[in-house]
């Protein structure tokens, strides 16, 4: 039987649409479920403010009157003024390995592209440089962070098939204290303050932090603009971001850099809370937050979600500061191991910075491209 196409137009669409990946990955040890409520307020226009820069269209595809794949169209306005190009981002792929259907759902997001007069469709890409990016590529047998992404080996095969070629990888490593990082990290600390006049702001709680968060959005968005697939957030979609982040930091992992009281860099790091939103199932209530308190407040793994420094500072050491207390709070938690999230591959200068631990380059992640 041939594969239909369904447009997402109503409630019910949306959450067969958010449910899908829960169905292919049901059996596999290593995907880590998001939220299901923050996965159906990101497809919502009122709960969504992206959708104000952004033109979208989802789909579901069926086969034997079962849903069997879901692909996201979407077309960032910002991106594309900011580049000059006449981009569509295909998002939120997920398939059953069935080449008749990757097929229609790619054929599905490259006609909406074509049909706003787009020339190149590149992704996997969400509304902004926030939400997940990238397949993965290289590390399949290793537990993503809930900030990752994890695909099946055979989403690279057919898109490949298909045409697409690399246009961007990211990479991840696990990385140990060790007693070299420690000290150097420490020293540099020392000399950067006393050069710089650098000071590091710590919070004890949520209260304290709360001020911050407008500001670290500001660093990012200033030290982030020159990367790719990145865009300025404006007030409602740092809202957004903030309300669902916020809700699972621990605050004694956070940390701001500050010149004269002005925030010039941030750490954003985690405890990782993969397992226990494994044992959510998606769900925050009634049982799932329980799993995750348990996992912030006994933590065995610190992810570094987010760093960033203004670009006036980048040569100053001012990310070594950051380093140096996140290293400091992992040491009095007895804790020794680091996950970072994605690194573009060609950011040579903090990968140069992993050599300093004990480290392995585990994971890949990668954006695909082609022509219109």
């Amino acid at each position: 039987m041939s594969v239909t196409l369904k447009k997402v137009e109503s409630k019910a669409d949306i959450k067969q649409f958010v449910h899908l990946p829960f169905e292919i990955y049901k059996d596999n040890q290593f995907w880590v479920p998001p939220v299901i409520k923050d996965e159906i307020k990101a497809l919502d226009p009122v709960h969504n403010p992206a959708f104000a820069f952004c033109d979208t269209a989802f789909y579901l595809a069926y086969k034997d009157g079962r849903c069997v794949g879901r692909i996201g169209a979407i077309i960032n306005r910002n991106y594309n003024k900011k580049t000059g190009e006449k981009y569509i981002r295909f998002a939120k792929l997920e398939f059953y390995d069935d080449a008749e259907v990757v097929d229609t759902l790619i054929k599905a997001a490259e006609d909406f592209g074509k049909s706003k007069g787009m020339e190149k469709v590149h992704g996997p890409l969400g509304f902004t440089n926030l939400d997940t990016q990238g397949l993965l590529i290289e590390g399949f047998d290793y537990l993503p962070s809930v900030a990752s992404v994890y695909h099946l080996p055979y989403y690279k095969t057919h898109l490949e098939r298909l045409g697409y070629e690399k246009e961007n990888d990211w990479v991840e490593f696990e990385l140990k204290l060790g007693e070299q990082a420690v000290n150097k990290a420490k020293r540099g600390a020392e000399l950067v303050k006393k050069r710089y006049g650098f000071t590091v702001v710590t919070f004890a709680d949520r209260k304290q932090m709360e001020p911050y968060v407008k500001k670290i959005f500001s660093v990012l968005n200033e030290g982030f603009a020159r990367l790719p697939y990145v865009t300025t957030f404006d007030d409602k979609t740092k809202a957004l971001y903030a309300e669902k982040y916020i809700k699972i930091l621990n605050p004694k992992f956070v940390f701001v850099v500050e010149k004269d009281t002005k925030p010039v860099g941030f750490l954003v790091a985690l405890p990782n809370i993969s397992k226990a939103m494994q044992k959510a199932r998606g769900k925050l209530f009634p049982f799932g937050f329980t799993h995750i308190l348990k996992a912030l407040k006994h933590p065995e793994v610190i992810d570094l979600l987010l760093t960033g420094v203004l670009p006036e500072v980048e040569k100053t050491g001012a990310i070594v500061m950051l380093f140096a207390e996140l290293q400091h709070i992992m040491l009095q938690n007895n804790l020794d191991t680091m996950e970072t999230t994605g690194i573009f591959e060609t950011n040579q200068s903090v990968i140069a910075h992993w050599k300093n631990y004990d480290h392995i380059q585990h994971k890949r992640r990668r954006c695909f491209v082609k022509n219109l």
